[in-house]
């Protein structure tokens, strides 16, 4: 699985279209569609572009949220959000070989995303962010410690976390020493999306 994970931006089909495709050039390998409140005909439109650019750059596409446009346009898989349909749910929609990801905020909802078996587990906010309505609590760095620590102390396999929420480049060493697969960027990548390479450079 990659470590680096794109969340689109853009307020229009336009836009998010756009940032996907620069994204895509600048060498990302996996792209989570993300465009919240949008008119329902315009998300489908932008995900079939989507998939059908991510497949041209051998990328991954998942699909935040939807679970039925996933399935329609063949993706990669989804990612869902705690109030979101349920993984079990998902799972019975797109079949066994999809990726289904899950966002957590706490220890309890690590473990609980564990137990549903998603694929991987976006974990955050790092630090406070604008891109997301609704922010959880701030982790910081003591946060991701202790949850990883918290699993640790239950015996309990660290699953491939994500960590997300304004994560810059000098954040993910000390992410992944601390037990964080990967990372997942919006903000820093649509502003500059020459900065992928750098970006890859840095993780181990």
């Amino acid at each position: 699985m990659e470590k680096l994970q794109y969340i689109s931006q853009g307020n229009t089909r336009q836009e998010q279209e756009l940032h996907i495709r620069k994204a895509l050039d600048n060498g990302i390998k996996w792209v989570q569609v993300r465009w919240k409140n949008a008119p329902e005909n315009e998300l489908i439109n932008l995900c079939e572009i989507s998939k059908q650019l991510c497949s041209e750059y051998h990328s991954v596409c998942i699909i935040n949220d939807h679970v039925q446009i996933a399935k329609e346009i063949d993706a990669d898989g989804v990612h869902l959000g705690l109030n979101d349909s349920s993984i079990e749910e998902a799972r019975l929609i797109l079949g066994e070989n999809k990726i289904i990801g899950g966002t957590a905020n706490t220890l309890s909802d690590v473990i609980r995303r564990i137990n549903e078996t998603c694929d991987y587990i976006g974990l955050g906010p790092l630090r406070f962010t604008t891109t997301k309505e609704k922010l959880s609590p701030v982790l910081g760095f003591e946060g991701y410690r202790n949850i990883v620590e918290g699993l640790k102390d239950k015996s309990m396999e660290i699953p491939k976390i994500f960590a997300i929420g304004s994560v810059a480049s000098e954040d993910i060493l000390p992410l992944q020493q601390i037990g964080v697969y990967g990372v997942a960027v919006s903000g820093l990548i649509t502003r500059q999306p020459a900065i992928i390479n750098e970006l890859k450079k840095v993780m181990i």
